[in-house]
């Protein structure tokens, strides 16, 4: 993820004052979870204001005084409706689909509005400054997306996220936190396109054939990190989505991606070349089994197989899978 926007002192100090653990659940932003202080707008508005009443003493001016406290109750009902903006909001967390890294891993968030007030200009950021601004009707819900960088495998974590606002005005930053207990699994990066290992032939003949380039074997669609030469451009240029060209010659019945069979390379490069071989042997359609320094998995040929074998992949090492 992208470095940190807040210096560690201030995130020390943030975590201390506003103590919020990692939440489930739905949360209801009652009034001792809303925070608000003035903007900076709204202290240069303090400071006209204290500047024209003296000028009133002053001057002893009659419609002075009725134009300055116009303007304080003014900037008094925009308090009111900056809390009223945020108070009483209903949240949870929804599902976030897996991704590989490189990509942008999408945090979905339900908000409730069960009030007769519509919310309006409610901004979500992470401190990354990564953010999505949005309304909200009354009496409605709506899902709310914020979309984050997945830049490693593993687990990514949202970490604490800001909601505010400063409606109408801008003279008041109404503001709560939220940090609940949702991650988002994410997948090594898939290796460029290459033929996928050996496989024995099943009719006891010992032959060996692999996936290759001899028969057109139809399309699939577009994974990161394919070869540009593969894609279907005229299927493109048919308005068919971008596809890749399969080729393949006669597979065995059973293939296995082995760790030990990729040879000297880096942790993360042996993930990424087996990423890109589950991918690859899946859109074949091919039973395909996956060995790990840690374990193996049978071969098959399904979605939840290929889940399993991606989510592997993508906590190897990371923790015990």
């Amino acid at each position: 993820m992208a470095a940190k926007s807040i210096s560690r002192p201030h995130q020390a100090f943030r975590n201390w004052a506003f103590r919020r653990t990692v939440e489930t659940g739905t949360v209801v932003l009652n009034q001792r979870r809303v925070y608000i202080l003035p903007s900076r707008q709204g202290l240069m508005f303090a400071v006209v204001l204290v500047v024209m009443l003296l000028g009133d003493i002053n001057y002893n001016l009659s419609l002075g005084y009725v134009l300055t406290f116009l303007l304080a109750m003014m900037a008094l009902l925009s308090l009111l409706y900056a809390f009223r903006n945020l108070a009483h909001l209903q949240i949870h967390a929804g599902h976030v689909a897996p991704v590989f890294a490189g990509e942008s891993a999408r945090f979905v968030f339900h908000f409730d509005n069960p009030s007769a007030l519509a919310r309006y200009q409610i901004h979500l950021h992470d401190d990354a400054g990564h953010r999505t601004v949005f309304d909200l009707a009354a009496q409605s819900a709506t899902p709310v997306h914020l979309d984050i960088p997945a830049t490693r495998r593993g687990w990514l974590d949202s970490d604490r996220l800001t909601i505010y606002s400063e409606f109408p005005l801008g003279m008041f930053h109404a503001w709560t936190y939220i940090h609940f207990d949702v991650l988002a699994l994410v997948y090594p990066r898939p290796a460029p396109t290459q033929p996928l290992p050996l496989s024995v032939s099943p009719d006891g003949s010992g032959k060996l054939s692999a996936s290759g380039d001899d028969d057109f074997a139809g399309l699939r669609n577009y994974v990161a990190g394919d070869a540009l030469p593969r894609i279907a451009w005229k299927a493109l240029a048919r308005e068919q989505g971008l596809q890749v060209k399969q080729f393949s010659t006669p597979m065995g019945q059973d293939l296995w991606l082995d760790w030990a069979a990729i040879g000297e390379q880096g942790m993360e490069a042996k993930l990424e070349v087996l990423t890109r071989w589950v991918l690859d042997a899946d859109a074949q359609g091919m039973r395909y089994g996956l060995r790990l320094p840690d374990g193996e998995l049978a071969p098959q040929n399904s979605t939840a197989h290929k889940a399993e074998c991606l989510r592997r992949l993508a906590l190897y090492g990371l923790i015990k899978a």
